[in-house]
């Protein structure tokens, strides 16, 4: 796969970012989607909601290609060591062929974005809208907004290929106890968790063999679902590993469908296939 600059238009075009985006995040409807039951014409309104947010997300990530997405830290400046290492993560899942996904946000997220646009790659942000207001980092091509956390989190299992975490927060942890469970449960396979920071995963790599495995809570083989690493070089080639597994859906490359009104990634019109 190519990361020449060109054909970075083969899977995303440049969206226009709007002036201060997740401004518009205090909506009482997942609140009121988590409350219990409500009237059933409620809850019917709340489902369509939810559906058409999929479907949007569904033709905004279509033709991102295959993706990588990088987690971490929205807190981390731009002269962290964290910052860097996720920059040089961008670069390197650029290089591999893959769209750099992350969400879209300051911090960790920034910085993996700005590596792939160092070497011509391509990049998205998924962000979900909450009470706080967060701008969207200058080095996107593509992003998409959305209200649901659970909608979100299926559109970067489905179009991610593999995981990178660096050092974050509840959110971190989140996503990446997500993805894990689904492997562990086998809904997914040949999924990669990479977890970048030695120093900062190493307690929590230690519960998991003292606590956790002692216990008897997950098996010996659960231990393997992650691999630990400073190493942009290790990161890369265990990456590097999933595309053998994918390498079909690696290489489709979906078509705009012209009775749906779909455009190529780069503007084009949708052709009669």
């Amino acid at each position: 796969m190519t990361t020449d600059p060109d054909q970075r238009s083969i899977w995303t075009a440049p969206i226009t970012l709007p002036v201060r985006w997740g401004k518009a995040s205090r909506s009482p409807d997942e609140r009121r989607f988590l409350e219990g039951p409500r009237r059933r014409l409620s809850e019917l309104y709340l489902a369509i909601k939810v559906f058409s947010e999929f479907i949007r997300g569904f033709r905004a990530l279509h033709f991102a290609g295959p993706c990588v997405t990088v987690f971490g830290s929205a807190r981390f400046k731009e002269d962290h060591r964290y910052y860097e290492l996720a920059r040089e993560m961008g670069r390197r899942i650029a290089r591999m062929g893959f769209t750099t996904m992350t969400g879209g946000g300051p911090g960790i997220m920034e910085a993996a974005n700005r590596g792939a646009r160092d070497v011509g790659g391509a990049s998205i942000g998924c962000n979900i809208k909450l009470p706080m207001e967060q701008e969207p980092n200058p080095y996107l091509d593509t992003f998409i907004e959305f209200n649901y956390f659970f909608v979100r989190k299926v559109m970067l299992v489905k179009y991610s290929y593999a995981f990178v975490v660096m050092p974050g927060g509840f959110g971190t942890l989140d996503e990446m106890f997500e993805a894990l469970t689904l492997i562990q449960t086998r809904k997914i396979e040949d999924f990669p968790v990479v977890l970048m920071g030695v120093e900062f995963w190493t307690p929590m790599l230690g519960f998991f063999r003292e606590r956790m495995l002692a216990s008897g809570t997950i098996s010996p083989a659960d231990l393997d679902l992650v691999v630990l690493t400073d190493s942009p070089d290790e990161a890369a080639a265990h990456i590097a590993s999933c595309r053998v597994a994918h390498a079909d859906r690696i290489s489709r490359c979906p078509k705009p469908a012209a009775v749906l009104g779909e455009k190529g990634p780069a503007g084009r019109a949708a052709e009669t296939a």
